[in-house]
C-alpha cells in the first residue's frame, strides 16, 4: 500500500528533527572528547619551552583560553 503525502512529509520532519538535535548520549560523548581534546591542548601548551617574550605571551594567552574553556566545561 502506498502511503500519503503527509505521512511523507512527517516523517521527513521528524528524520530532519533527530538529525539536528544530539541525543544524550551523543551529547555525552561530544563533552567528554572536547574535555580530552582541551585536556591534550593544555598539555602540549604546558610542555612548549621558549625564552622568546612574544612567543610566551602567545602560549600563556592559548592556555587562559584552554582553561577557560576547561571551566565552562565544568
Amino acid at each position: 500500500m502506498a502511503r500519503g503525502w503527509e505521512s511523507k512529509q512527517v516523517e521527513e520532519q521528524m528524520a530532519e528533527r533527530h538529525d539536528a538535535e544530539p541525543s544524550e548520549g551523543e551529547k555525552d560523548v561530544a563533552l567528554v572528547r572536547k574535555r580530552r581534546d582541551l585536556e591534550m591542548q593544555r598539555e602540549y601548551l604546558l610542555n612548549q619551552r621558549t625564552s622568546n617574550p612574544q612567543r610566551r605571551a602567545a602560549l600563556e594567552a592559548a592556555l587562559e583560553q584552554v582553561e577557560a574553556s576547561l571551566c565552562e566545561l565544568g
